[in-house]
């Protein structure tokens, strides 16, 4: 008879900073009837509770349990706009991973705030792929050399892992990220990363040499590079991901997604766990003595309010309340709201306080829901609804600071989410919808290389014939207007582009390749990630260090609380006439 090896598994990832429940939304069909549901769903109090119980539960029957991170802790909300880093390294404490890989978001403030957490935390941090061995030792915030980094061996050409006890066998674990990072993200000049596929072959085959069959990437690569991670290299036992932000499961009775939970690639199961902690990963893994996976059950969970909301075309009463109720108490994948009191209590009474007020700051009324979605689409043939109003609002504050400004420019995946109709508060701006605080950089180009910087841009976001870094390279802008066609060869896509008559929405006159014109865009941008490098070649640059990004919308928001006389013009001709071929 084969020997099985049995483990107990919690995943989590790209959480970024949702430690109270986050509202979600699911559709039901009740007989004739659909209901739209509103509850609010995880947060890390709910997270810890059911982490609490299955590690119990493990432990009961001498099972391993082992809770993985899947990168991205960092962002997304006020309590890391206003902590930095603080609050999530006191929660994730308590929530007490075994290891967490180190995804884009974490380093979008460079190595010194990662290296800040990194000696907060009590686990280690993976990135097997990073190599710090170029790192300068005597610079502030250096991450090369602290104890828990497990980075990329630069002598062995492999990544270093964690070794945990598995039954009468050695389990590893090994942490693999982005090497798109400096694309995508900001890491200091002085840090490097490896190729992930390459590194993790290398490292997968040093382990087999080892004796070491029992093999989980902790991975931060997204669901489809890591489906090409396990069809490319053999022996890898599971995959634990993150990034693209992926719900596996069957929940087409809630009006979502129906992904296989643990999809098999080339022998390997990859499990993700959606975002914002609405929902943690619970499986039960059954391995041979070679490490190959022999079962794998368990899933995605909800764990919703006791109370929700429900709408729908016709009257709704008790009775479809209840209806409603028992359909989601039947669901596998739905738990409700038992929470751990202890970070309850950390949230509400460290925490919350600080931010309280921001929730409260009304910054403006906005008249309809302004749909955020990176690309244009049949639907929404301009694209996002709101993103070109953060482009107004960052060349309109800055032309005040510089009357030279010429126009804006920004990448659509610098905006965050949708803005509903209702009440805008601070915590909305700051938290959610623009929560990096990237100054403005004003620079002077020549019109070639706008030229340029926007259809580089739009091919990345569209990975038309070129290899992109994802849709949030796509450009909005205001005061500029390009026309795109994706059908012609590289280099004659963007094949017309104007700009606005200073003091006139009406007039506009073509971009000239030699002449000079005066823009702005993020730090981000402007340093050329996802596309922009053309942006490389202005003149000049020069950051405003007063003017942030969530600033310059807040500012543009007080001139104008009442969203409904702005809402009447029209300002989506800053991505004009985009066939992508």
């Amino acid at each position: 008879m084969t020997q099985s090896y049995t483990l107990s598994l919690a995943h989590i990832n790209d959480t970024h900073s949702n430690f109270e429940p986050c509202r979600v939304q699911f559709s039901l069909n009740l007989g004739q009837h659909k209901l739209d549901v509103t509850s609010h769903s995880g947060g890390y109090a709910r997270i810890g509770y059911h982490i609490t119980k299955a590690r119990q539960a493990a432990a009961q029957t001498d099972t391993p349990f082992v809770f993985l991170h899947g990168g991205d802790s960092f962002q997304g909300t006020l309590y890391f706009s206003h902590f930095k880093g603080k609050a999530n390294a006191h929660l994730l404490n308590l929530l007490a991973p075994d290891a967490m890989v180190i995804g884009n978001h974490d380093i979008d403030e460079g190595n010194a705030r990662l290296a800040e957490f990194a000696k907060q935390i009590d686990f280690p941090l993976l990135a097997g792929n990073m190599d710090l061995s170029q790192e300068d030792l005597n610079k502030p915030g250096c991450l090369r050399g602290l104890p828990n980094i497990l980075d990329y061996d630069h002598e062995q050409k492999r990544a270093k892992y964690l070794l945990k006890p598995f039954h009468d066998k050695t389990l590893a674990i090994v942490g693999i990220t982005l090497d798109q990072m400096k694309e995508i993200a900001r890491p200091d000049p002085d840090t490097h990363f490896v190729d992930a596929i390459a590194t993790t072959a290398r490292t997968v085959e040093h382990l087999k040499n080892q004796g070491i069959k029992h093999i989980i990437v902790l991975s931060h690569l997204g669901l489809d590079q890591d489906k090409r991670l396990a069809a490319e290299v053999e022996g890898i036992s599971l995959i634990v991901g993150g990034h693209t932000h992926t719900l596996q499961g069957d929940f087409r009775a809630l009006g979502l997604s129906n992904l296989p939970y643990g999809e098999v690639i080339n022998n390997t199961p990859i499990v993700h766990a959606g975002k914002y902690a609405e929902v943690v990963g619970l499986a039960e893994i059954t391995f041979d003595a070679e490490g190959k996976v022999q079962s794998l059950t368990g899933g995605n969970y909800f764990m919703l309010d006791q109370h929700f909301i429900l709408s729908a075309n016709t009257t709704v009463d008790n009775q479809d309340y209840q209806a409603v109720r028992q359909q989601l108490s039947q669901h596998p994948n739905v738990l409700w709201d038992d929470a751990d009191a202890d970070i309850d209590g950390v949230i509400r009474d460290i925490y919350k306080p600080a931010i309280a007020e921001m929730e409260n700051k009304v910054l403006a009324l906005v008249p309809k829901n302004l749909v955020h979605t990176r690309l244009p689409s049949k639907a929404l043939p301009h694209g996002s609804e709101i993103a070109p109003w953060v482009s107004r609002s960052m060349f309109q504050e800055a032309k005040l600071v510089d009357p030279r400004v010429n126009f804006a420019l920004h990448n659509a995946g610098g905006v965050r989410q949708s803005v509903a109709q209702g009440q805008l508060t601070l915590a909305d701006v700051m938290g959610q919808l623009l929560p990096f605080e990237l100054p403005l950089v004003k620079y002077e180009i020549q019109g070639q290389f706008l030229y340029q910087a926007l259809e580089s841009a739009i091919n990345a976001a569209t990975n038309n014939s070129v290899r992109g870094t994802g849709a949030g390279s796509f450009p909005y802008t205001y005061g500029l207007r390009y026309y795109y066609d994706g059908r012609r060869p590289l280099g004659e896509r963007l094949f017309r582009l104007e700009m606005m008559q200073q003091d006139s929405q009406s007039l506009w006159y073509p971009v000239e390749p030699e002449s000079l014109y005066v823009g702005v865009s993020t730090s981000y941008t402007a340093a050329g990630k996802e596309g922009y490098h053309p942006l490389l070649q202005a003149r000049w640059q020069e950051s405003m260090e007063s003017l942030t990004l969530p600033q310059a919308f807040i500012r543009f928001l007080n001139r104008s609380p009442n969203l409904s006389d702005l809402l009447s013009q029209h300002v989506h001709y800053t991505s004009h006439s985009q066939r992508m071929g």
